[in-house]
């Protein structure tokens, strides 16, 4: 078939494959891009076996996915499984501090806020982070902010300071 004009021939020639041909099956799943993997990656040894059991968990959920064709699930399992085995193979377990003098990886914190507040975090590894639990990841300002202070040091905490009231 001749195009009409100048413009349509054109168009045609250049249009790409993906315009042309509708996705069949499950081809939409096949590819979901990988999650972005951080190269730091010191974790305490818990980290690690979260890390263990979230793989284990991945694997477990991955042959259900299989028994039950469920193909986005297994594209999204997949994904999911190329992380945390990146992960694993790259994680550096950091033993916990020998001493309590100064602020280290895996040290638990107590700081006294600005506002009266007190708080205690756990320095941790990314992957193994989280706030409003309890642990900063040590990658984060607030962590790095402390990391190598003492006790009654003052650090920038967010938008204020907090002075370092203990250290285990």
């Amino acid at each position: 078939m001749q195009p009409h004009s100048k413009g349509e021939a054109w168009y045609s020639a250049r249009m790409s494959k993906a315009f042309t041909k509708e996705a069949e099956g499950g081809e939409v799943y096949d590819d979901l891009p990988d999650r972005p993997v951080s190269p730091h990656n010191y974790v305490t040894a818990k980290g690690l076996e979260l890390i263990e059991a979230e793989l284990a968990r991945l694997h477990r959920e991955h042959a259900a996915a299989q028994d039950a064709d469920d193909r986005p699930r297994l594209a999204k399992i997949n994904r999911d499984l190329r992380y945390w085995t990146s992960r694993r193979a790259t994680a550096q377990v950091i033993e916990p501090p020998r001493d309590a003098a100064e602020v280290h990886f895996g040290s638990t914190v107590t700081i006294a806020r600005d506002d009266g507040r007190r708080q205690t975090y756990r320095i941790v590894g990314e992957d193994e982070a989280d706030p409003s639990l309890g642990t900063l990841s040590y990658v984060s300002p607030v962590a790095q902010a402390l990391m190598g202070k003492q006790v009654g040091d003052t650090v920038q905490a967010g938008t204020a300071e907090a002075e370092i009231l203990g250290i285990v």
